[in-house]
């Protein structure tokens, strides 16, 4: 049984995604199998990577979204410790080895994630001050924006099966909506080297295809009021509800601006309920609906 599960979901990425094996591959901890979870690819991605099928697992699966192959990806894995790589990114080759220790160091920790480097169309970029990550119990961090990314992060698969996987009707922010459920829970550990490349800006990234992603984020903040309620330590939920009328108000601007009438009667209903009521599970999973 290796100590770590590396799964790289990939889509119509078969200019990439060899670069993100590779990094993989080429890592000095060795213990580990490599998930390659094709969603359903219509480019040369199979051919691309036939030169490592003895090197790594290939799925193929109809397309459903990163949600599904992570997934897939999940019940495949043999590994105790689940580590994703998005195909986009790259790992620096002491990743697992950093990880591992850390692993060794800290057995009560569940969660960890490393620093990373960003690159933006070509470029270096410094994170803003939002974005810097930390270490704790982060979770009215994690309200506001994604502070874990999927590329720099490991997970012990029992955290899965407590708080439950990647939800697969959302096709953004699936990632924000499982880390919400995981810190709320769980310390966050954090080690501050970067060992990753996080590279973006590209034009087949959800981000850019995707308006109003706001409205993914309302729906993971609705869903964790619904599905926890009286269980979330009362700060938490309170600062849920005040977070999520916050990204309604702003979702309601964007839709009124451009005159979507459709999507401003779905915040209105979803922020009637956030007011009214927060336990019915009929409203809010309209703002996935494309």
């Amino acid at each position: 049984m290796p100590f770590f599960s590396v799964i790289i979901p990939t889509f119509n990425r078969a200019h990439l995604v060899s670069r993100a094996v590779e990094s993989v591959l080429t890592q000095g901890f060795t213990d580990f199998e490599c998930i390659v979870v094709d969603d359903g690819s219509m480019d040369d991605t199979s051919q691309v990577l036939s030169p490592y099928e003895k090197k790594i697992q290939y799925m193929y699966i109809q397309h459903g979204g990163v949600s599904k192959a992570r997934n897939c990806g999940i019940h495949q894995a043999c590994g105790q410790w689940i580590a994703f790589l998005d195909s986009d990114d790259v790992w620096l080759p002491t990743k697992l080895e950093t990880q591992y220790e850390y692993i060794q160091a800290h057995h009560d920790v569940y969660i960890h994630q490393t620093d990373e480097v960003w690159i933006r169309k070509g470029k270096r970029v410094n994170p803003m001050k939002k974005h810097q990550k930390k270490e704790g119990h982060i979770f009215e961090d994690c309200l506001h924006l994604c502070l874990v990314s999927p590329s720099a992060v490991v997970v012990h698969r029992s955290v899965f099966e407590n708080v439950g996987m990647f939800d697969e009707r959302m096709p953004a922010c699936e990632d924000y909506d499982l880390w919400l459920r995981v810190a709320w829970r769980y310390f966050i550990g954090f080690i501050p080297n970067k060992l990753i490349v996080k590279y973006g800006g590209h034009s087949d990234q959800l981000s850019a295809s995707l308006w109003g992603m706001d409205r993914f984020r309302v729906y993971a903040l609705c869903k964790l009021l619904a599905h926890y309620g009286s269980l979330l330590p009362k700060n938490y939920y309170e600062k849920t509800v005040e977070v999520a009328l916050q990204k309604c108000s702003v979702l309601y601007q964007g839709a009124k601006k451009r005159s979507n009438v459709a999507l401003m009667q779905t915040v209105q209903r979803v922020i009637n309920w956030l007011n009214d009521d927060r336990k019915s599970t009929t409203v809010y999973p309209d703002l996935v609906v494309e």
